[in-house]
């Protein structure tokens, strides 16, 4: 298993090196399927979606997984349809397959934010709930299709209880790499893993290499940033700190993995400035618009010049791909 997994880690080119310090394979690569009879199936070659020739639309909506209609009154509204879904699982939630299928059919790809509330980093790195991320992982092997992980997310601040006033950074990154290597163990390679820091603005001084497992345990970097009426208000000035940070001590693509744009005059702006910073990027693949009312409203149709702000943006064809058919 290992020899085949390396095999497709040095054709890709792209997919995360093996042999990184826990002695496992790195990183999202081809996965072999199996039967209900064990047989293997053919395998479903995840490379072409780690750094598509297109990019990510995204969206995170309210009522998913358990229902798909909020993301086709989403595509109504802004004139195309994501291809990349995201939704949040607390520990100790299941994977439901069912679920994760319906959106993979739908034409999104799953993206889970995996929130370990129930636990902390080092009871998680040291095993405790071993059989939970077993069975996790189980399920994840059973969807047979790709799927993007980001576990504890935000880690470099301070405002969830895996962040800096609750956990070290060797603490994350000794969690990161178990679960990981638990996943490798149950042959779960079919997952996208997404290293997701906070934008450095709000926490300048916490440096984010150390918070970093390693590019043979991440795919991706989501980096998760706001605009705000009282903060960064253009693309380069709120994502660009962190970009340059993180290109100090790996080239993994960016994906913009949650952003939204606060109520008022400049929502337009914001919007259109996102669509514009993703699309002069090459190394940044798309990004996934928090489309829920929280603390204030973050949709897109909270007014109409910032939805046809965004519907602007949605047409242009640099954006959006089938990723069944990537």
């Amino acid at each position: 298993m290992a020899a085949r997994l390396l095999t497709a880690l040095a054709v890709a080119g792209l997919l995360a090196v093996a042999g990184c310090s826990a002695g496992t394979s790195g990183g999202a690569t081809t996965h072999t399927s199996s039967s209900a009879t064990g047989a293997p199936e053919t395998p479903y070659d995840i490379r072409p979606l780690l750094m598509p020739s297109r990019k990510y639309i995204g969206a995170t909506v309210e009522g998913v997984p358990q229902s798909l209609t909020p993301v086709t009154d989403f595509s109504s509204k802004v004139g195309k349809s994501p291809n990349l879904l995201a939704y949040y699982l607390a520990w100790g939630d299941q994977f439901v397959v069912d679920q994760a299928r319906s959106i993979w059919n739908n034409g999104q790809l799953p993206y889970v934010a995996w929130e370990p509330f129930k636990r902390s980093l080092a009871q998680i790195a040291d095993g405790v709930d071993d059989q939970y991320i077993k069975q996790f992982a189980a399920s994840v092997r059973t969807f047979h299709v790709p799927v993007a992980i980001s576990f504890a997310h935000e880690m470099n601040g301070h405002w969830y209880p895996w962040g800096t006033k609750s956990a070290t950074a060797a603490d994350f990154v000794r969690a990161w790499r178990h679960i990981h290597d638990v996943f490798q163990d149950a042959s779960a390679t079919n997952v996208i893993w997404v290293w997701s820091p906070n934008v450095i603005n709000p926490a300048p001084k916490v440096a984010l290499q150390p918070y970093y497992p390693g590019d043979g345990y991440v795919d991706w970097i989501g980096v998760v940033g706001y605009y705000t009426r009282s903060g960064p208000h253009t693309f380069d000035t709120l994502f660009g700190p962190t970009f340059n940070q993180v290109r100090t001590f790996t080239h993994r693509p960016f994906l913009i993995a949650e952003t939204a744009a606060e109520p008022g005059a400049r929502k337009p702006i914001d919007i259109a400035d996102l669509w514009r910073g993703v699309a002069a990027r090459d190394d940044v693949i798309g990004f996934i618009w928090f489309d829920i009312q929280k603390e204030t409203d973050w949709r897109v149709a909270s007014a109409p010049d910032a939805l046809s702000a965004f519907r602007r943006g949605a047409a242009d064809g640099r954006f959006g791909f089938d990723v069944r058919q990537p």
